[in-house]
């Protein structure tokens, strides 16, 4: 098998564990919005938005494993980030997708300053363990 095609054939890897890892993290997500009421007051009140943050930051990577994991955290943040600051615009066509329960998951509701950090903590967490994962694999 020639370089490029093993190099191929490891990014289609890459690219399926990524893909595993959104559906994972977004089963997580959801799993933390509807146990709230019997989970840890913090954990119902924060993992939620950095699991969305995760899921973010192993979709840019699903997107671009090519790419340095740097790059997929600054994507995730800047996308994160942006989702954030759409949450200031309040016209009455997106409010009314964001009372859908599909629009509420992917736009939010209103801005917070705690989701930003939240978002962070989330994409941080994602990158380092992508990190640890590479780091393994040259063991």
């Amino acid at each position: 098998m020639g370089i490029c095609n093993k190099r191929s054939t490891c990014r289609w890897r890459a690219r399926v564990a990524y893909i595993v890892a959104v559906f994972t993290v977004m089963a997580l997500g959801l799993g933390s919005r509807a146990f709230a009421d019997v989970l840890p007051v913090f954990v119902a009140e924060h993992f939620g938005d950095a699991l969305w943050a995760c899921m973010i930051y192993f979709g840019f990577r699903t997107c671009y494993a090519h790419k340095e994991i740097s790059f997929s955290l600054w994507c995730s943040l800047a996308f994160c980030f942006a989702i954030e600051a759409s949450q200031l615009y309040q016209a009455d066509w997106i409010n009314s997708i964001r009372e859908t329960t599909l629009g509420a998951l992917v736009l939010g509701k209103g801005f917070l300053t705690a989701d930003l950090v939240r978002y962070t903590a989330g994409a941080a967490v994602a990158a380092l363990l992508d990190l640890a994962w590479h780091w393994r694999k040259r063991l």
